[in-house]
């Protein structure tokens, strides 16, 4: 339903908002079916992946135990619980997506900057995740049908016909549930996430066993320093946070969807501090578990897997692995760029155009290749992973220092020298003097290797910096919101300077 329409329906004065800023996925959510079952699901399907449990394996494997892995994970997803809360409220409140969301910090047209930002890096991982589910389920043909070993003995575009095949799959499932909506996402996640469990269950049941129901809890395979644990400790809590913080700036994608904040609340709690530490438990479990299997720590649930010496066991766990990696895909690399996109050309580019563009462009950027590349994961990926940071500090202050949750929801459609968020020619300038330093100095924290013990920091440092910049900036207007003086809209001659 446009703006205009749900005006009609409202009875309220019509309001047509500016075709170039908005369409029917842009606007104000008006069907809002996610409980918090969906918002738990959707947790579940962020965090059961390969990627979060070899991150919490290998915090063991570098010297903490498994109270030490526990308690850092614990704190920092209390920190993520926190932060959805905040960003998950401004989409809940106002029902519009993280690109019309950043209009209200950046202006109308500035909002493009931290939408393609963040739709670039969603891409890239989306390609990425999608290989490394077809690796997945390469193992699990292999396994069902040995012949199929011919397949892997010629490349094309450095992949042999074997992971085209299984790549190309999940590639035309994502794209077939995409193509399905918001709708079709909820409901996929739905299944995703507690499929995982099973597995993870499972498995922690049979290393329990085959270790005699007994593994340390406060020792370690490769024990360090006191200060060292610490360092690690605090370390660990960064990297969550970094981790997190790509979902983090777009969640008012999903919780626009939600009927109350409380939903939103308890979707996050049950999701966050509960399941995923839960999640976190089993995972530095089964490796522990391993050492005293196995005698030394397997971090990869996959290899696991295979050392039950069953054939379907094997192909059971690797299908379940490919489609818990799906639906983290989908979740964290695929909702954003579809909004982000659109709201570049909202007059042409819709949510499913814009999901078909991701997935196309997913494909044509060969994420094998870039995965199999450190330099671009590291320096191109991680760069732009480290502007994120930034721009949700920028956000979060504008919207709840600045202008204390006071937002026009329609003059957020709406491009001239008279809407509220035009700024200075649709930019605003504060906005942009707040990220663009900090985002120079999280990006050169996190890849120059000299300050490589504090790397772990750099989204927090980014965030903190962004923040207290734009604090300084808009002292101004937040002393005349704070006054009850709503925040005077530039004149025309503001507008159009340079």
């Amino acid at each position: 339903m446009s703006l205009a329409d749900r005006a009609e329906t409202t009875g309220t004065t019509a309001f047509v908002p500016d075709p170039r800023l908005t369409n029917d996925d842009l606007a104000p959510a008006t069907t809002r079916k996610w409980k918090v079952f969906d918002l738990f699901a959707l947790w579940m399907s962020d965090v059961h992946n390969l990627g979060n449990y070899t991150f919490a394996a290998g915090l063991l494997v570098l010297g903490m135990n498994v109270w030490q892995v526990f308690t850092s994970l614990l704190t920092g997803f209390v920190l993520i619980y926190l932060g959805m809360n905040l960003m998950g409220r401004i989409g809940q409140r106002h029902g519009v997506p993280f690109p019309v969301v950043s209009r209200i910090s950046f202006g109308v047209w500035g909002a493009n900057i931290p939408a393609l930002i963040r739709a670039v890096v969603a891409i890239m991982w989306y390609g990425i995740q999608t290989y490394l589910a077809s690796v997945a389920v390469n193992v699990m043909l292999l396994a069902a049908i040995p012949d199929l070993v011919s397949w892997t003995r010629h490349s094309f575009l450095g992949l042999d016909a074997l992971g085209w095949t299984s790549f190309l799959a999940l590639w035309l499932v994502q794209a077939l549930i995409i193509s399905r909506g918001m709708e079709s996402v909820r409901k996929f996640q739905d299944f995703c996430g507690p499929a995982i469990w099973l597995v993870m269950i499972a498995l922690a049941v049979w290393v329990l066993a085959k270790a005699g129901w007994s593994i340390p809890l406060t020792s370690t395979p490769h024990p360090v320093s006191t200060g060292r644990q610490f360092a690690q400790w605090f370390g660990a809590i960064g990297l969550i946070l970094s981790i997190y913080g790509t979902l983090m700036l777009n969640f008012c994608d999903f919780s626009r969807l939600a009927p109350d904040y409380r939903t939103v609340r308890r979707g996050n709690f049950w999701g966050l501090p509960v399941n995923s530490t839960a999640f976190v438990i089993v995972s530095v479990i089964v490796t522990a578990g391993s050492i005293e299997v196995f005698g030394e720590a397997i971090t990869d649930p996959a290899l696991l897997v295979a050392e039950a010496g069953s054939t379907w066991v094997l192909v059971l766990g690797a299908l379940t692995f490919a489609i818990a990696t799906m639906g983290v895909n989908i979740v964290a690399n695929f909702v954003s760029p579809a909004y982000d996109l659109a709201n570049v050309w909202p007059q042409r580019i819709s949510f499913k155009v814009g999901g078909a563009i991701s997935t196309v462009a997913a494909l044509l950027v060969t994420p094998w290749n870039l995965y199999s590349n450190p330099a671009v994961v590291n320096y191109f990926l991680g760069g732009l992973g480290a502007f994120l940071g930034p721009l949700f500090g920028v956000i979060m202050v504008d919207y709840y220092w600045v202008k204390r949750g006071r937002v026009d929801v329609d003059q957020l459609f709406q491009a001239g020298p008279g809407s509220r968020y035009y700024y200075r020619k649709g930019f605003n300038p504060k906005a942009l003097q707040a990220f663009l330093p900090s985002a120079g100095v999280a990006a050169l924290l996190a890849l120059v290797p000299y300050f490589g013990d504090i790397a772990a920091y750099s989204w927090f440092i980014g965030t903190a910096l962004s923040a207290a910049l734009y604090s300084l900036l808009c002292r101004t207007e937040r002393a005349a919101t704070a006054a009850g003086e709503p925040v005077a809209a530039p004149t025309a001659a503001e507008s159009a300077e340079v």
